[in-house]
Parts: C-alpha cells; sequence; structure tokens
C-alpha cells in the first residue's frame, strides 16, 4: 500500500491496531483453552472430585466428556503443550 493509502488509512489506524490486539489475545486464549497438559490437569481433578464425593457420576461423565472432545481437538489441531511438544 502506498503512501496516499496510509493516510487515507490513518485514522482508521487505532481500529486495525485493536483488531490485532484482540486476536492475538483470542489466539493465546484458545491455546491455553486447548492445550492438552491443562485439560489432563483438569481431568485429574475432576477424577478427584469424584472419588471425594464432590461431583456425581452424571455430571463426571458430561465433563469428562467435554474435556476428552477438547483433547481430541487439540490433537487434530496439533496444539503444543506450554513446553513446545505436541501430545
Amino acid at each position: 500500500m502506498g503512501l496516499i493509502g496510509e493516510v487515507l488509512l490513518l485514522p482508521f489506524a487505532p481500529v486495525r491496531g485493536s483488531a490485532w490486539v484482540i486476536g492475538q489475545v483470542l489466539r493465546e486464549a484458545e491455546r491455553q483453552y486447548y492445550d492438552p497438559g491443562v485439560v489432563r490437569a483438569e481431568l485429574a481433578r475432576l477424577e478427584e472430585q469424584l472419588e471425594a464425593g464432590e461431583i456425581a457420576e452424571e455430571e463426571f461423565d458430561r465433563r469428562e466428556d467435554e474435556l476428552l472432545d477438547r483433547l481430541e481437538t487439540a490433537s487434530r489441531r496439533g496444539v503444543h503443550t506450554k513446553d513446545g511438544t505436541t501430545p
């Protein structure tokens, strides 16, 4: 884009900058949400809650299915763990 285009789009610079920041935040949130290490830790906590009698079997099954779906999605996407390895 030339100089004239940049000058004409200058009033929109805050919007473009905000859109970039929002995109970065969304990517990081998604990375954390699908991080296999995080999902496995949540599965372990969930099992502890079941064993401690804090949640019912039905609640455990529902939440376990959700977490396993996240783990499967992460493996399909090739999401890496915090240390840069794949699950």
